[in-house]
């Protein structure tokens, strides 16, 4: 029996030996360094992404604007506005009556023109035709009366001058005989001179004063023809009435805009880019461009125009504020297909990939 017993210090030597020896470490599976090295790779993608697209040049946003031919349509006669047929936004042919403008005195002074004419061409007609037979007639009679009268003046002066040798006349009476004599004999020259006149009839010279002034007449008459034309505008294009600036009933001068026409046919886009933007631009070039009006609508476009803007007082040729001014270039895009919705003033934006 004493084998069997067991002393407690051999008993608990057992237990105390497994309950003082520590726990040993477990091995880290698989799929947890996969893991990590999943994410150390994307955190790495990203930064590296991040870094990439700050270095990248961004796309500037230019903003532009729809716009077309406009006309101003004015008149150059003065009055007041009689007809107004058209309406803003309506749609017109070319030729088409716009304003109707009364002035009374331009057709007055048209008549007076007319007039005038007609008397010039009548003179014209009457040298044309020579002188009347009538009138080579009369003054043939009067070169006979003429004649009588050097006559009965020869006649006085004899008898007076034989008076006066006798003593019987005075100095002063022949003195008289002798100057109705040289006033008959001048007046037989005048009257011969006249017969040749008209014998030969008009001179070159006058029918040409006369052509000269029927040339005249027909001027004023085109003139005042050309002002009554005026006093009916017509539109010179098809195009749309854009803005109305006269109503009816109103007196306008010459040059005053009456009103404004657009045309729709000829519409482009205007943007205005720096000239250290417009590098290696070129006309003939095409872009892309969207309109918010036309819901974001992608619209090719080809650049036609490049021009710079006017100076101004203020631009600096030389850096003395730290850097130099830069110059603006208009820049005009036209639509390559053609787009009946494009209206003037639409803005249009364009993904500029220059420098900013």
């Amino acid at each position: 029996m004493n084998e069997l017993v067991q002393s407690p210090t051999e008993q608990a030597g057992p237990a105390e030996n497994s309950s003082s020896s520590p726990d040993k470490p477990k091995p880290r599976s698989g799929s947890s360094r996969t893991a990590a090295l999943i994410v150390t790779v994307t955190v790495a993608a990203i930064v590296g992404l991040s870094l990439w697209y700050l270095v990248q040049p961004q796309p500037l946003l230019v903003q532009g604007e729809a716009d077309a031919t406009r006309i101003d349509i004015a008149a150059r006669v003065e009055g007041r506005v009689g007809e107004r047929p058209v309406d803003r936004g309506q749609n017109v042919a070319a030729g088409q009556v716009l304003v109707k403008i009364d002035n009374p005195q331009i057709i007055s002074q048209l008549k007076q023109a007319e007039a005038a004419k007609a008397v010039a061409i009548a003179e014209l007609a009457r040298i044309d035709a020579g002188i009347r037979q009538e009138v080579v007639a009369q003054r043939k009679a009067a070169i006979a009366a003429a004649e009588a009268n050097l006559v009965l003046a020869q006649q006085t002066y004899n008898r007076t001058n034989e008076l006066t040798t006798k003593g019987v006349a005075s100095t002063q009476t022949l003195n008289e005989a002798t100057a109705s004599l040289d006033v008959a004999r001048r007046s037989l020259e005048q009257a011969k001179l006249a017969y040749d006149e008209a014998v030969a009839g008009y001179t070159k010279e006058e029918r040409g004063v006369a052509q000269a002034d029927v040339d005249k007449a027909a001027a004023a008459v085109a003139t005042f023809n050309t002002q009554v034309n005026e006093m009916t505008v017509t539109a010179p294009v098809g195009s749309q009435v854009y803005q109305v600036g006269a109503e009816i009933g109103e007196f306008v001068s010459p040059g005053v805009p009456l009103l404004s026409l657009v045309d729709l046919s000829d519409v482009w886009l205007s943007f205005d880019l720096r000239e250290d933007l417009v590098k290696g631009l070129k006309v003939g070039d095409k872009l892309d461009v969207r309109i918010p009006a036309l819901g974001d609508r992608l619209m090719p476009v080809e650049i036609r125009t490049i021009a710079t803007r006017g100076e101004y007082s203020g631009w600096r040729a030389t850096r003395a504020t730290g850097d130099f001014d830069l110059r603006t270039f208009e820049v005009r895009a036209y639509p390559t297909e053609k787009i009946p919705e494009l209206r003037p003033g639409m803005s249009a934006y364009l993904q500029w990939s220059g420098v900013r």
